[in-house]
């Protein structure tokens, strides 16, 4: 496709690509901020105000679990690709921020897998795509289970009324979807069925472990921040009662497709509904919400956006000069 262009031609293009990207998440970024129709700018920032999140022990509780869940995640992505290549904790910092920006803009952060293989060989990059998609599947599966028991004391706490019949519907749609990925799979040439097991089960045993592990421990880590957020304005509720809905927040936002620059109306949306079950006003979990956005997404991919400008497009024509 690229190979008529010259050289300079090629570097303008995907310097504009980069430029493209960076820009349109900080613009998405500031739209979600200043026209939420929900919760005003000035509203939320009064909030904080009013409630001393500024304060420089808050600041520091908060940014540090931010560090933490990052930190988990980095060495996920860096025990992961060990598989196929060792990287440094640095590099995959890099990578894990720079796919996180590049994926704000896209459907279930899809652009995070393209991103990502764009630091390997040509050769590794469908390998890179499914070591992400495994991360990925990993952090869900602790997602689900913690959702589903966090579901289901919700529901036998507060007499919500379930309708099994949509249940059983849900549950026959989600079979029949993976049984015919599945076919699918069989039936596509660039990723044979057989092929990714092959590979799979070649991944070292103790990875999957660390892996299951780190997903764990970033769950604990930005629920837990969640609910200092709830302490931090004022919302009596044990950690337990807030663990439940919390836990069942994520699981139904997890299962709802959306651009993850818009996942903070997502959550929004869903914690209204939960969190109001215990009489939690709509200014402080919108507030709540907003803070958790901006501290697990905004500011890394701030950090991630420096790293895409600074990612070496001429890597993309030398296979001799990539990891």
């Amino acid at each position: 496709m690229f190979g008529a262009l010259s050289h300079k031609t090629k570097q303008l293009f995907f310097l504009l690509i980069k430029t493209s990207i960076v820009i349109c998440a900080i613009y998405f970024i500031y739209l979600k901020l200043t026209r939420n129709k929900h919760l005003k700018f000035e509203t939320f920032t009064q909030v904080l105000l009013d409630h001393n999140v500024f304060s420089l022990q808050n600041i520091v509780v908060l940014l540090g679990l931010t560090a933490v869940n990052w930190y988990f995640e980095i060495l996920k992505w860096q025990h992961l690709v060990a598989a196929i290549k060792s990287i440094s904790f640095k590099e995959a910092g890099k990578q894990t921020l720079a796919a996180l920006t590049a994926s704000l803009i896209t459907p279930n952060r899809v652009g995070e897998y393209g991103f990502k293989a764009f630091y390997f060989r040509k050769t590794l990059a469908k390998k890179v795509m499914l070591l992400t998609l495994l991360g990925n599947i990993a952090q869900m599966s602790i997602t689900i289970l913690f959702g589903v028991i966090g579901l289901y004391f919700l529901v036998l706490n507060h007499n919500i009324a379930i309708r099994y019949t949509q249940i059983l519907q849900a549950l026959i749609l989600g079979i029949s979807t993976a049984i015919l990925i599945i076919l699918l799979l069989k039936n596509i040439k660039i990723f044979q069925l057989e092929s990714i097991l092959h590979f799979i089960t070649e991944i070292p045993k103790k990875i999957p472990l660390k892996i299951m592990s780190f997903s764990l421990i970033r769950y604990l880590v930005f629920s837990f921040q969640f609910y200092i957020l709830l302490i931090m304005f004022d919302v009596d509720v044990s950690y337990l009662n807030a663990l439940i809905i919390i836990s069942s927040m994520y699981l139904l936002a997890s299962i709802i497709p959306s651009i993850a620059i818009f996942d903070v109306f997502v959550k929004g949306s869903i914690a209204l509904f939960l969190f109001g079950l215990i009489g939690v006003n709509t200014i402080t979990v919108l507030s709540c919400v907003t803070l958790m956005w901006i501290l697990n997404f905004v500011l890394p991919s701030i950090l991630g956006g420096v790293y895409v400008l600074e990612f070496n497009t001429a890597s993309l024509f030398d296979t001799n000069t990539k990891t």
